[in-house]
C-alpha cells in the first residue's frame, strides 16, 4: 500500500516540478504551505526526509504516529514504523519479513494492528504482471496485532487470499477490513479478538479502504464498481489473477452494520483516503478530479451527504492519506512537497485552522463528471497510491 502504485503503494504521478531540498531550519515552516491558498493549514511541519512513507495515523493521545516506509530506499519492500509526533524516535516495529500494509494504533495504546505477507515467505512479494495493463497486486496479507514495540505479534485475521486495510473503532471494540476472502474484494467487521466477521458490503468490485466515524456508528470507504458486463467480467478477470485493475474510486459511506450505503462522490476521478472530521458531518479525501491530466492529487473536504466540495492543499503533485487527531486541531498527511527526489514521499503534520465554509459550493462532484469526462482505463499517472488501502 505504498512504495509502488503496484501492491500498496503510495508513489504519486511523477512530478512535473521537483522542490527545494528540505531543510529543517525555521524557514521549512513557510516554505512547506503553499501560498495563500493553503488557508486551513498552519505551522506545517516536516516529519520524514526521503524515500516512500505513507499512510501515517495518530495514536489516540496524538503523541505518536504509526506508518509504512522504506526507510529511506534502505528496504526492499514496506515495513511499519512509529515516531513521535515530531518525528523523533523512529523505530521498526514489524518483523522485516514480507511485505507490511496498512498499520493502525488500538485506542489504548497496548497493542498495534498491521497487514503482512510474512506468513506465506519471508521474502517481498514478486512484482504483478502488468503485460495486459496496469494492475495492483492483491498480495496474500494477513492481518496481525502485536505490542508498540513489534513483540508479541498474533494473527488476528487470515484467509487464503487479500486480507488489509484495517482500522479499529475509537472504542477500540470494532476493527473494519477489506478482504477477497469471499471471491470479491469487500468490507468486512469484526470484533477486536477477531471473532464476530460479518461482511458489510455486497456489490461487485472493489471496496475498501474503510475508516469509523468518531462515534463509531458510521463508516467511510472508497469503491470501484463495475459499470458494465464487460467491466465486471475483465475484473473477475484480474482477482482470479490475484490483482485489480482500478478504474476509478468513489468515496461512500455507510452505518457501521453496512446498511444505508451511498455515495458522497461521483465525478468518476480517483478518490480515495476518506477519514471523517470528528463532528462526523464533513469528509476529508484525496482526489485528481481537478487535474484533467489526473495527475494531481490533492486534499479535499466534503460535507458527508455530498455536498460543498472545497479545496485544502495546493502543491503541484501528490497530497493523501490525511488523517485528524482526536480533538480536530492536526493534521497528518502524505504529501511530494519538498522533496530531494522526483516522487519521493514524505509525512507531513500540520495545525488544522478553523473549518471550511458551509455555506458556499466550489464545485460539485456530481457535476464535474459531465464537465471533465475520466477515460476508461486508469494508469498508474491516473491512479492514487493504494492504502492496499
Amino acid at each position: 500500500m505504498l512504495l509502488s502504485l503496484v501492491a500498496a503503494a503510495c508513489t504519486p504521478a511523477t512530478h512535473s516540478r521537483v522542490s527545494p531540498p528540505a531543510t529543517r531550519g525555521p524557514e521549512q515552516k513557510t516554505s512547506l504551505l503553499f501560498s495563500g491558498e493553503e488557508k486551513f493549514l498552519a505551522n506545517v511541519r516536516q516529519l520524514t526526509f526521503g524515500g516512500q512513507n505513507a499512510e501515517a495515523y495518530w495514536s489516540a493521545d496524538g503523541k505518536q504516529i504509526i506508518f509504512q516506509s522504506n526507510d529511506e530506499g534502505r528496504l526492499p519492500c514496506d515495513q511499519i514504523f512509529i515516531m513521535n509526533a515530531d518525528g523523533s524516535g523512529k523505530q521498526m516495529v514489524s518483523s522485516g519479513k514480507g511485505k507490511t500494509t496498512c498499520s493502525y494504533f488500538f485506542p489504548s495504546g497496548g497493542r498495534i494492528l498491521y497487514g503482512s505477507t510474512f506468513r506465506a515467505g519471508d521474502a517481498c512479494p514478486p512484482p504483478p504482471d502488468r503485460s495486459h495493463g496496469y494492475v495492483w497486486a492483491l498480495d496474500d496479507y494477513d492481518i496481525y496485532t502485536a505490542k508498540p514495540d513489534g513483540a508479541d505479534i498474533r494473527p488476528l485475521f487470515s484467509s487464503p487470499a487479500y486480507d488489509a486495510e484495517a482500522t479499529v473503532s475509537r472504542d477500540g471494540r470494532k476493527i473494519v477490513f477489506t478482504s477477497a476472502r469471499d471471491g470479491d474484494l469487500e468490507v468486512y467487521s469484526m470484533n477486536s479478538d477477531g471473532s464476530g466477521v460479518t461482511r458489510l458490503t455486497h456489490t461487485p468490485g472493489y471496496d475498501g479502504g474503510p475508516f469509523y466515524s468518531y462515534d463509531g456508528r458510521r463508516i467511510v470507504y472508497r469503491a470501484d464498481r463495475p459499470k458494465t458486463p464487460e467491466d465486471l467480467a475483465l475484473y473477475r478477470e484480474n482477482l482470479a489473477r490475484g490483482t485489480y485493475a482500478p478504474k476509478g474510486l468513489e468515496i461512500r459511506v455507510m452505518n457501521a452494520d453496512g446498511s444505508d450505503d451511498r455515495a458522497v462522490t461521483a465525478n468518476g476521478a480517483a478518490n480515495f483516503a476518506p477519514y471523517f472530521f470528528p463532528d462526523g458531518k464533513r469528509i476529508i479525501f484525496s482526489s485528481n478530479f481537478g487535474d484533467p491530466r489526473g495527475r494531481d492529487f490533492e486534499l479535499y473536504v466534503i460535507d458527508a451527504d455530498g455536498g460543498n466540495l472545497t479545496r485544502v492543499t495546493f502543491s503541484p503533485d501528490f497530497d493523501g492519506f490525511p488523517m485528524f487527531n482526536s480533538d480536530g486541531s492536526k493534521l497528518v498527511f502524505a504529501s511530494n512537497r519538498n522533496g530531494k527526489q522526483p516522487r519521493e514521499t514524505n509525512i507531513f503534520v500540520a495545525d488544522w485552522v478553523g473549518s471550511p465554509p458551509s455555506s458556499r459550493r466550489e464545485e460539485s462532484p456530481r457535476s464535474h463528471r459531465a464537465e471533465e469526462p475520466r477515460a476508461a482505463g486508469a494508469t498508474a499517472r491516473q491512479t492514487p497510491p493504494r492504502r492496499t488501502r
